[in-house]
């Protein structure tokens, strides 16, 4: 199997540790004619992996010689005089190994593969994941062909593609300004063209020249010898400055990642990232295999590491249904995503920034506020918003270029992201969970009912919204003078950041008190399967009315009714009658 498609298939894996235990004091080996040496070959009992990656505890005769670290088992590529031994092997490798000299003695050359001399296993692991193709694997999305991603055919409520503007969307690529190329075997040229400096120096800056990025020296702190003497492990500014930016601004596109989440201290804002609090490292949640990131959002199409991030993998009880100190909570765990009941706002602001983390919520292509280029189309921002509420299953529908655009009638918009779940949706793996919503204005091609990808480089220059649009269809292979229309897309993208402490997580009557935070009986399908005398007339007559947590608590606590009974699901997990 070829590099790519070996790593574009990786998929999670458990590894059960087989200890030999031979008798009388001797090492187990089996011995010349196949027999056991006495001993035979068991599973070690009740051995940890703490840390979810596969390997079990050394304190067992497992191979992990640091199991609350993910990213320190033997599968991982030791890195050389960091004073950690990723690989278990017993040493930290020295940068001396294969003949290179140590990081401390290196000086910046110029050339842009000065990293490959020690370093080309890593540099075919990053050429290989999605954050340098732009595409990858999609074993979660329910429609398309099996590579998808920002650079093949993926269309959002924001910039709409990159066609037609790869020069300023590839802005946060992690290469220096090539385009990548999916071949089988990466070319020197593409190698060359990773930027390991913008993950692993904060204090790296660059700027493009004729279209390729070079090193802005006089905007760093530092030297470029310092900067390749002093790499580091990525930290959450290397993350953010790509990833808080995405869509055009500071906390313009995900709602709940800002450039604040760097270095805030302001627990509020989010109790994990705050330095104050949990002072998390992006890869204390994102497990990272060979340059491959764990994690991602329902809006997002490629699947760089298929291993679930869950918030039990730290706060292990809480999964249990008794971790809570309310029952009526723990009754809810199998269902209700954490992120629902800790997220109660998004989009806040942090109380030591000085900038707005305000979220867009709304964009049209139709009018520009920009006095002179480059012209951005007008857009709506705002903070402390409520969460959208959607059953995920952790599929998604996401349009992609080129499919036929087909109206919400729920929201009266065009989607360009969709989780998959219902209420009544048989996977264990489908909850409740807590959603940005986002619409904007874009074109809409009358023959076909396509979106079309506005080129966004035209708009940019001229603030003209259909020269753009006209430049677009003819980078989608239409003539420019195709009739089109303006149309509302809509999207929802998942909410996993900027968790609030336990004090401000949501109340049992934040939700069924009212439907101004969530409307269970009309868009979340909590209504009665018939009117509410026809169901209550299945079991007795006129009976006394009561609230809804009352009347919940005889039927289901008491009596252990299932949810069918009322309802048009049922609840098989909770082992109600």
């Amino acid at each position: 199997m070829t590099r790519i498609t070996l790593l574009m298939a990786m998929v999670p894996f458990v590894l059960i540790t087989i200890l030999s235990c031979g008798g009388g004091g001797g090492g187990g080996n089996s011995s010349d004619d196949g027999s056991s040496g006495g001993g035979g070959l068991i599973v070690a009992a009740n051995c940890p992996d703490n840390d979810g990656d596969g390997y079990l505890d050394v304190i067992c005769g497992g191979a992990d010689c640091n199991d609350s670290d993910p990213n320190i088992n033997p599968l991982i590529r030791e890195i050389c005089a960091d004073n950690i031994d990723q690989n278990c092997d017993g040493s930290d490798k020295t940068c001396s190994d294969g003949g290179a000299a140590a990081h401390s003695s290196l000086n910046w050359d110029g050339s842009p593969g000065i990293c490959l001399t020690c370093h080309l296993d890593q540099a075919e692991d990053v050429y290989a994941s999605t954050h340098y193709q732009w595409q990858g694997e999609t074993p979660y999305m329910t429609h398309g062909p099996q590579l998808q991603g920002k650079i093949a055919g993926a269309v959002n409520s924001y910039c709409i593609n990159i066609l037609g503007n790869w020069s300023t969307c590839g802005n946060c690529h992690v290469g220096l300004g090539v385009q990548p190329q999916a071949t089988d075997f990466p070319s020197q040229a593409q190698l060359e063209n990773i930027d390991c400096l913008i993950c692993h120096q904060i204090e790296y800056r660059r700027k493009k020249v004729a279209g390729i990025f070079v090193p802005d020296a006089a905007n760093m702190a530092i030297t470029l010898n310092e900067a390749v003497q002093t790499v580091h492990r990525p930290t959450r500014a290397n993350c953010l400055q790509c990833h808080a930016k995405a869509g055009g601004g500071d906390a313009v596109k995900r709602g709940d990642l800002a450039l604040a989440s760097a270095a805030t201290a302001d627990l509020r804002y989010d109790i994990h990232m705050a330095v104050s609090g949990g002072n998390l490292n992006c890869q204390d949640c994102h497990a990272v295999r060979q340059h491959r990131f764990a994690g991602k959002g329902s809006d997002i199409r490629p699947t760089d590491l298929d291993i679930q991030i869950a918030c039990s993998a730290c706060h292990t009880h809480k999964a249990t249904g008794r971790g809570h100190s309310s029952s009526a909570v723990n009754r809810h765990v199998a269902r209700v995503a954490c992120q629902t009941c800790h997220i109660p706002y998004y989009s806040k602001d942090a109380d030591d920034s000085t900038a707005s983390e305000a979220t867009e919520t709304h964009r049209t292509w139709l009018s520009t506020s920009s006095a002179a280029a480059p012209f951005h189309p007008d857009s709506t921002r705002a903070r402390n918003l409520v969460p959208k509420y959607r059953f995920w299953n952790r599929y998604s529908e996401n349009y992609l270029l080129g499919d036929i655009a087909r109206l919400d009638s729920a929201t009266g918009a065009y989607p360009t992201s969709r989780p998959e779940g219902f209420v009544d949706d048989e996977s264990p793996a489908s909850k409740l969970y807590p959603f940005k919503y986002k619409t904007a204005e874009q074109p809409i091609l009358d023959a076909t009912g396509q979106l079309i990808a506005l080129d966004t480089n035209v708009y940019f220059a001229t603030g003209d919204p259909d020269s753009a649009t006209s430049a677009g269809l003819v980078n989608m292979g239409y003539s420019g003078n195709e009739a089109y229309n303006w149309i509302i897309t809509d999207t929802f993208q998942l909410l996993n950041h900027q968790i609030s402490p336990e004090s401000e997580a949501l109340s049992c009557s934040d939700c069924h008190g009212n439907s101004a935070r969530m409307d269970l009986k009309g868009e979340l399908g909590y209504h009665l399967k018939a009117s509410q005398s026809q169901v209550c007339s299945q079991c007795h007559g006129k009976e006394e009315r009561k609230d809804f947590k009352d009347l919940h608590e005889e039927h289901v606590e008491e009596e252990r009714y299932d949810c069918s009974h009322c309802h048009t699901f049922s609840r098989p997990e909770r082992n109600l009658r």
